[in-house]
């Protein structure tokens, strides 16, 4: 009985190091500025900061085949692969747009501009700006998938219809966490909206 309490007692422990770690980590790391505007039951109506973006294009529709050879292509850009050999700070969250032609874009830190760029060793990745935005949002917790990702972006898609509030149809997913993060994950489902109010 004694050995079950111990191995009760390293488990609690051992979850409370890795979600402090987690916290730590999202913490240090710059994210994205938003403004929430107005909150529904379920969803929040979102006001995005202007942003510039290292971003690679895909012909998949599927976040289980571009999620992990996009992270690696811009995550190779950030961590040295461009003609400086530049470490270029992690930033979150990043942002995959699935649809007949999908990509994955890291936000620029905002300390820097295009024309701080290094250019980049693999010539798929660009660079482009977003202007502000209004966008809608839907948040869930946990690993993303295809079905998920494609069931939430449905809901949302018919919570904005019953408020009567239109969108381009263009969903976005956006991952908050590390591949390596296995607590407290924050994933989102967006879609730019026509906000009058």
């Amino acid at each position: 009985m004694k050995s079950f309490f111990i191995v009760v007692g390293i488990i609690l422990l051992v979850g409370f190091v890795m979600a402090a770690f987690v916290k730590k980590n999202l913490s240090n790391t710059e994210t994205l500025e938003y403004e929430v505007v107005k909150v529904y039951d379920e969803f929040e109506i979102r006001r995005y900061a202007p942003a510039l973006y290292s971003s690679v294009k895909f012909s998949s529709n599927s976040y289980k085949q571009i999620s992990s050879q996009g992270f690696q292509t811009l995550a190779g850009y950030i961590f040295g692969g461009n003609e400086k050999k530049e470490q270029i700070a992690m930033t979150s969250p990043v942002t995959m747009e699935i649809n007949d032609t999908s990509k994955m874009m890291f936000m620029v830190p905002k300390s820097m501009n295009r024309a701080d760029l290094p250019k980049p060793n693999n010539q798929s990745i660009y660079f482009e700006e977003y202007p502000e935005r209004i966008v809608a949002a839907v948040r869930f917790g946990g690993w993303a998938n295809d079905e998920t990702i494609t069931q939430l972006s449905k809901q949302l898609m018919e919570s904005l219809a019953k408020e009567k509030i239109s969108h381009t149809g263009e969903f976005a997913f956006l991952g908050y966490n590390a591949p390596f993060d296995v607590v407290n994950r924050r994933n989102e489902v967006i879609v730019e909206v026509t906000w009058e109010n």
